[in-house]
């Protein structure tokens, strides 16, 4: 579930990009490199309708260059963008050179592919009298999981069996009650079916080293975001005005700072409002960030866990992180599994909702909630977020979804605290039956509220400036 990449968009960035990447292997296995004559990308649905706010033909450049996703500079990226557009070329796999007009051959096509609403096309013309064409469809399904028409690509070359296979939330906590583990236990054993203990642990404190780091970054960062709306960086005044005088060198410096700072209620809002802030402003200004599940939620998971570090237990560990991740993740996996994790399927219910639930399981079960306890708080989050639509600003990632992180963050530990203070036993809305109502009423939502830039906010507030 978590995936490091550039922003601003997991489905219309990361995902874009993934598939460029691996078209460019499908086509190297079909034909030279070298041979292509002329190559055409479609974009189609959501992906058409705002790929340009998400910055997806960016994405694409960088995918067909093959550039590194997880460890490309992100200063790189516009000027890399910029010298494809000016010079109208573009080097396939950063070798073979050919003529690419990014406004000619990079079509955003508004029809809806029954698929999904996020699909994209790869056609190359190449060279020699047969002038032989090769395409290939693509749909980016959200949190940056890209599939064709034969399943997920870029996972697992082989299957595993898990000791704990897990389809639903029930399926989850009967293995913690017949096994007297917790979920962080059950995951854990789960990931070592796939690879060895140290190597999942290494993952997951990169996963957290880079969602620590794009907090930091985002805090001490000011300006105006890119996108022609002049949305104002807002996490480095909040940030200026908490953290007062203290002094610091780097990041766990600064974490020792914030611990050492008296906090009031109201400050705790202030606190983790600028972390979720700081997170997305990164990733509008496309930064690099963390999929939680997605990059447009990417600050409620990261605001959280640096919640329950510097405010809530200050004799938390890289283990407490370790298991808030683990849990949070597979919250996230069986929402997928069930329903939607894409805001173009199902609004930003599936995003910030879904971001919201995983926070506040991780939470709960750090904070030494039960099994059932964690399943409560997941599903108290994601109850108060059905129905929300998802509406963006000229298709940019930045209004309302920057402030919805914080939203988002803030129903999380709420919905972790009512768990923690009830008896999950007078609970009268499992965590299955929330899921499978996002599903229904994803599909009951009118398809404009699903990331077209077409209802909402996004027709309904004029911009005269930009």
């Amino acid at each position: 579930m978590f995936k490091v990449g550039v922003g601003p968009s997991s489905s219309h960035t990361l995902g874009p990009w993934k598939a460029a990447q691996h078209f460019i292997t499908h086509l190297s296995n079909e034909a030279k490199l070298s041979d292509v004559k002329s190559l055409d990308v479609s974009l189609y649905g959501s992906l058409a309708l705002t790929g340009k706010g998400h910055a997806t033909d960016i994405a694409l450049c960088m995918g067909l260059e093959s550039k590194n996703y997880k460890r490309i500079s992100t200063d790189s990226v516009l000027s890399s963008f910029e010298r494809i557009k000016t010079k109208k070329r573009l080097q396939l796999a950063s070798k073979f050179k050919i003529i690419f007009d990014i406004d000619q051959n990079i079509h955003f096509d508004f029809i809806s592919i029954p698929q999904h609403a996020n699909t994209l096309k790869f056609e190359v013309t190449l060279n020699g009298k047969s002038s032989k064409r090769i395409a290939k469809t693509y749909y980016s399904v959200g949190g940056g999981f890209v599939e064709d028409d034969n399943g997920v690509i870029g996972g697992p070359q082989k299957e595993f069996k898990l000791k704990y296979p897990i389809n639903s939330a029930q399926n989850l906590t009967s293995y913690c009650a017949e096994s007297s583990k917790s979920i962080s236990q059950i995951v854990l054993e789960n990931e070592c079916c796939i690879t060895n203990e140290k190597r999942v642990y290494d993952q997951l404190d990169f996963i957290w080293d880079t969602m620590l780091t794009s907090i930091f970054e985002g805090c001490h960062s000011q300006g105006i975001l890119p996108g022609g709306i002049n949305v104002k960086r807002r996490a480095f005044d909040i940030h200026h005005k908490l953290i007062k005088n203290s002094k610091y060198k780097d990041v766990s410096n600064w974490i020792e700072a914030i611990r050492a700072t008296e906090v009031k209620f109201r400050e705790i809002l202030q606190w983790v409002s600028c972390y979720a802030l700081a997170v997305n402003e990164v990733n509008a200004a496309l930064g690099r960030v963390v999929t939680a599940p997605t990059n447009g939620s990417a600050g409620v998971i990261p605001a959280v866990l640096l919640y329950y570090l510097t405010i809530e237990n200050h004799e938390a560990d890289i283990n407490h992180i370790r298991k808030f991740l683990l849990v949070s993740g597979e919250i996230g996996s069986i929402f997928k599994k069930g329903a939607t994790i894409s805001a173009a399927m199902g609004g930003c219910q599936a995003e910030i909702g879904v971001s919201s639930a995983m926070a506040a399981a991780g939470l709960t079960e750090v904070m030494g909630g039960s099994p059932e306890q964690v399943m409560m708080a997941a599903e108290i989050a994601m109850e108060h977020h059905l129905g929300l639509t998802c509406d963006p600003i000229k298709g940019l990632v930045q209004i309302p979804c920057i402030e919805r992180n914080s939203m988002g963050a803030i129903k999380a530990i709420n919905a972790a605290e009512l768990a923690l203070a009830s008896d999950p036993a007078d609970s009268k809305v499992s965590l299955d039956e929330v899921i499978h109502t996002l599903w229904e009423t994803a599909k009951d939502m009118s398809v404009k509220y699903k990331e077209t830039s077409k209802g909402g906010l996004a027709i309904n507030v004029a911009f005269t400036d930009c």
